[in-house]
């Protein structure tokens, strides 16, 4: 730190200079400038992000209250001196402590659990700043995790995150292990850590991909006891997570959805828009825990959090089904996600488009293009099956949204898809690598087309295979990719069936939930890009149980 931003112990007027650190510890919200001020007159160093997280105080706050003080340097780290210690020590006077944290004195029992969070948090993917992701410290996972327990009757539960940066699944499932967790998400990065590390420690975690702007994948709808979420903290972002974890709830009038959000202690009405958002939604206020959540960034907020239990009414789901589209828009505050492109499918050239004659436009074009071609939305294209068969389907896919663009092109059944992206796609093997099975992929600038490769032969129930194993991966793959909105496992399940010799269906179910647990209720839309990579080698895995020796 520039050590000209703080007060020298030197300068003149000092009585003079406290009339505004005065101001700073007098006002009703002055408790956080006394336990900063409290905690430097220990004599201790301290980092500026450190004091910001410790004290639930902005970084303008604290910046405040470093200007009215004097202090010495050693690198970026800061104290005061002794004088301004002794001096500051007789200003403060008595303190009455801190305020009450709901699970805080049941940490020192789960030292392990804490622990294991540790190393687990710092093993994981790094922060997206295009997602907004800022890293809850691991003790402020383990106190969710504790919160939870002590508030609800957790054995048997079933729990949604509701994106899962921070972890909070793993702690929860090492803490409870009845709880059965599903994790949502749309960084494909957390889903692969998580899905690996509860494999290694025998967790019930399951993962789930999905843009929540598109909805929520189906197997979770419904599904859930409790939701948690640490979404974008933007008014249309808490909308739009807190609606979808609505949706997630199956007893939506008995279910809770406990939301991690902060604003600066200076910047109240950015806390009154998103609390208006979920006002919007019908959800009742049930408690709120002030700074529960802290973090390694946002200096901005403190570094901190309010934690916020929510309780769906009568009037929640309707609110709901009225409001999600419109949260589906910009979310973020950093990246090409903040602004979605406002002249859809930018890098389509119309002529081009034209010559190309798609039977079927999805997503948003311009009105004046090809008006009078068919067009379906991208939350519903994903939903279900579209109708009526197409052979040719152009698809635009707006800057942020290119996640999705592997499930777009499975979802569709036609011959030839031609996707227009916002900007070039930075890695295609990562994209035609799962879907070799169903297609050619190739890409020209932000255009990209998946041509369907013709259906391997099946072999007729009751005749001899002349193919090899490959072959009848192959046949399997294509199967279960052609239905991407049907379920994995029941589309897994027949083909085994149709094999020469094959498994009964109750046998072929056994197979299927054996080599691969994670496909239970799943459909291939929602399957994490791991997930999606791992399919031939289980598809394999289950051949080799299924035939007759």
């Amino acid at each position: 730190m520039d050590q000209g931003t703080y007060r020298n112990a030197d300068r003149g007027d000092q009585d003079a200079g406290r009339d505004t650190l005065r101001a700073l510890l007098a006002g009703v919200d002055a408790r956080r400038y006394r336990l900063a001020l409290a905690l430097l007159c220990e004599g201790g160093w301290w980092t500026r992000a450190d004091l910001v997280r410790v004290t639930a105080t902005s970084r303008r706050g604290v910046e405040a209250l470093l200007r009215e003080v004097a202090v010495e340097h050693s690198g970026d780290r800061f104290r005061l001196t002794p004088a301004e210690a002794r001096a500051c020590r007789e200003l403060l006077g008595e303190d009455s402590g801190l305020p009450a944290d709901p699970v805080g004195h049941l940490l020192p029992r789960h030292a392990d659990l804490l622990a294991r969070m540790e190393r687990l948090v710092a093993g994981a993917p790094r922060a997206m700043q295009a997602l907004d992701h800022v890293a809850a410290t691991p003790e402020t996972v383990v106190r969710r995790a504790l919160l939870l327990d002590t508030r609800f009757w957790l054995p048997g539960a079933r729990l949604l995150c509701v994106g899962d940066h921070d972890l909070t699944s793993l702690a929860v499932a090492l803490l409870r292990p009845d709880v059965e967790v599903t994790v949502v998400d749309i960084d494909e990065r957390i889903l692969a850590y998580i899905g690996e590390q509860a494999e290694r420690l025998g967790l019930d975690v399951r993962t789930r991909w999905a843009d929540l702007r598109l909805g929520l994948p189906p197997s979770v709808h419904g599904y859930a006891d409790l939701a948690v979420t640490d979404p974008p903290y933007t008014p249309e972002g808490i909308g739009l997570f807190v609606a979808r974890a609505c949706e997630g709830l199956r007893e939506v009038e008995q279910g809770r959805i406990l939301l991690a959000y902060g604003a600066s202690e200076r910047t109240p009405m950015l806390a009154l828009k998103v609390q208006s958002a979920l006002h919007d939604l019908n959800l009742a206020y049930e408690a709120m825990y002030p700074d529960f959540n802290r973090y390694f960034g946002a200096e901005a907020i403190g570094s901190a959090a309010d934690m916020y239990v929510l309780r769906p009414t009568t009037k929640t789901l309707p609110a709901v089904a009225a409001r999600t589209e419109r949260f589906a828009s910009a979310i973020y505050t950093h990246g090409p996600q903040s602004v979605e492109s406002q002249a859809a499918a930018s890098g389509a050239d119309a002529a081009a488009l034209t010559e190309f004659a798609p039977g079927l436009l999805v997503g948003e074009w311009p009105k004046d293009l090809l008006p009078r071609t068919p067009r379906a939305k991208l939350a519903t294209w994903l939903a279900k099956p579209y109708a009526a068969a197409a052979e040719r389907v152009a698809i635009a896919v707006p800057a942020g949204l290119e996640a999705a663009l592997p499930r777009l092109l499975l979802a569709a059944r036609a011959s030839h898809v031609r996707a227009y992206l916002g900007a070039p796609l930075d890695d295609l093997s990562a994209l035609s690598e799962p879907l070799a099975p169903v297609y050619a992929v190739g890409a020209r600038g932000n255009v990209v087309d998946a041509t369907r490769r013709a259906a391997p032969e099946e072999v007729p129930v009751g005749q001899a295979s002349a193919g090899g194993v490959e072959e009848r991966v192959e046949i399997i793959l294509r199967r279960i990719l052609d239905h991407a909105h049907g379920k994995l496992a029941n589309t897994w399940r027949e083909a085994l069936t149709k094999l020469p010799g094959g498994p009964t269906k109750k046998q072929a179910r056994s197979i299927v939930a054996a080599v691969a647990p994670w496909s239970a209720d799943v459909t291939p839309l929602e399957l994490p890009a791991h997930r999606l990579r791992e399919l031939r080698a289980a598809v394999a895995a289950s051949l080799a149980q299924a035939e007759p020796s």
